[in-house]
């Protein structure tokens, strides 16, 4: 392994370790100029972000003190982000002290290789997995399948994605940019290669995809050994782990099989168990716009002759410490997945999760990404402008991220690490502005002169297209042309001197 490049800044240098899937891409204007074209997705992708919009809206309405319990959310977690390493060394202990193993994974390689030595020391060639972020973010699912281990994903939205080679959208619902028509279309073709096919009778109706989903992963919970998991939520005083489902399919994923692995973000430490009252209310009705989540499993190490017997836990750092360094962009590390965030974006409504180039599509994607894997590729450097900063992530967020500000933070960082000694066309046209504004009698003739050209256009309206790096700003919005007259001027003329 090559040692990163010391000369250049942190955020530049090759991530070591950081998954290459979505390396390559597009910046996100080209990929979202791609989406914009896919209207059966966008559809797809205005109606499940308007249903879950509308449901979140009405059970938030229920309670009278949101408000406070998104204050109590975000104290909680920057609390945890400020004792990090007090909080995980006490998390090892009581985990350890439970019968757990604690391992430590300081990126995505090593979080594989822990993951795949333990399969392997099992015997078993396939493991069943619950819906999980972090396992996304390192790419395990295709360690496991260089290593000769199939890993079958048992979340209904995950098989879907899984089953149709294809790429998860969304935070909570992964196949959001698939209708029903296309799910029985991807169940027909695909379910027998890999197991227990589809009935031949198959239609779109709801009832009969989920009910096909559950005959092909039954056979699978039951025959598989090991079970692969995330984590919602670690809690450091018990050592406790916290996953919360709406399927059920997570739960037996955590009980059938005799080994357990669970890869935890090291930013999912609660400091006490007592911190879920607060999470396990804003989550669910965040997250699917329910009152609570229909499965809310807890588990401590081993219970004998009770569940996996050989449980193990994978705390990843993969960059999280380099974003824990910033003061402002250190935030995101608050994020509970919820996805609020992406379902109230106008942006991600019409472009969709895989114009991000990330398994963390949404607001949340666009500051954290380049936060983890920095902004050396196009697509990465781009994220923090894939935003209006309207704002309305910042008001729907369970835990208070302030996402606007961090874009507007990590802005001003690609900026800053793109200057060279010869300034862009960008910045020249920024040093005149600032150089007219600075004077009123500099701005008093520009006035004068825009007047002039004004009055050219005066008939149309409008100036037509632009000449030089202006013309692909005019090429899609018609230039209003200056008045004919300033506010400067016509004050004169209608008060003198008296300003």
């Amino acid at each position: 392994m090559t040692a990163p490049d010391q000369t250049r800044p942190p955020s530049t240098r090759p991530r070591i370790g950081v998954t290459d899937t979505f390396m390559g891409m597009p910046s996100f204007p080209e990929a979202a100029r791609d989406a914009l074209g896919q209207t059966t997705q966008r559809r797809n992708l205005a109606h499940a972000t308007k249903t879950i919009r509308e449901k979140r809206a009405a059970v938030v309405a229920e309670l009278d003190d949101w408000e406070d319990l998104r204050r109590a959310a975000e104290a909680i977690k920057k609390r945890a982000l400020i004792d990090l390493d007090v909080l995980l060394e006490q998390f090892e202990r009581t985990a350890t002290a439970a019968g757990a193993t604690v391992h430590w994974a300081r990126d995505a390689e090593e979080a594989n290789r822990i993951v795949v030595d333990l399969v392997r020391a099992t015997g078993s060639s396939e493991v069943v997995k619950v819906k999980s972020m972090a396992t996304q973010e390192i790419e395990l699912n295709e360690a496991l399948e260089a290593a000769g281990i199939d890993a079958w994903e048992t979340d209904l939205a995950e098989l879907i994605v899984q089953l149709g080679d294809d790429l998860p959208s969304h935070i909570l619902v992964p196949a959001i940019h698939r209708n029903r028509s296309e799910v029985r279309d991807i169940f027909a073709a695909r379910m027998g290669d890999v197991g227990r096919p589809a009935p031949d009778d198959l239609t779109d109706d709801p009832r009969r995809l989920a009910e096909a989903a559950r005959l092909h992963l039954r056979e699978k919970f039951l025959r598989a050994k090991v079970g692969i998991s995330g984590a919602n939520f670690a809690v450091a005083d018990t050592g406790s782990l916290v996953v919360v489902e709406s399927e059920g399919n997570g739960r037996m994923c955590l009980t059938l099989p005799e080994t357990l692995i669970s890869v935890v973000g090291i930013e999912k430490i609660l400091p006490t168990f007592a911190d879920l009252e607060v999470f396990l209310q804003v989550l669910p009705r965040s997250s699917t716009g329910e009152r609570e989540n229909p499965y809310t499993s807890i588990w401590t190490g081993v219970t004998p002759g009770d569940g996996p017997q050989d449980v193990h836990i994978v705390l990843l750092d993969n960059h999280r410490t380099d974003v824990l360094a910033d003061d402002v962009g250190r935030d995101a590390l608050r994020c509970i997945r919820c996805s609020a965030c992406l379902n109230v974006c106008p942006v991600y409504e019409r472009t969709g999760g895989h114009a991000y180039g990330s398994v963390y599509p949404g607001p949340i994607g666009a500051i954290l990404t380049p936060q983890l894997r920095g902004t050396s590729s196009a697509v990465d450097k781009s994220l923090p402008f894939a935003s209006s900063l309207c704002g309305a992530c910042f008001d729907v967020c369970p835990v208070r991220i302030d996402i606007p500000s961090i874009l507007v933070h990590l802005r001003t960082r690609v900026v800053d690490e793109k200057r060279g000694p010869v300034p862009t066309p960008e910045a020249l046209g920024m040093r005149t502005a600032a150089w007219m504004f600075a004077d009123h009698r500099r701005l008093e003739r520009a006035q004068r002169l825009a007047a002039r050209v004004g009055r050219l256009f005066r008939r149309k309206g409008h100036i037509g297209a632009l000449p030089g790096p202006l013309s692909p700003w005019s090429g899609a919005r018609d230039t209003p042309a200056p008045p004919a007259e300033s506010f400067r001027d016509w004050w004169d003329r209608e008060h003198g001197d008296n300003r």
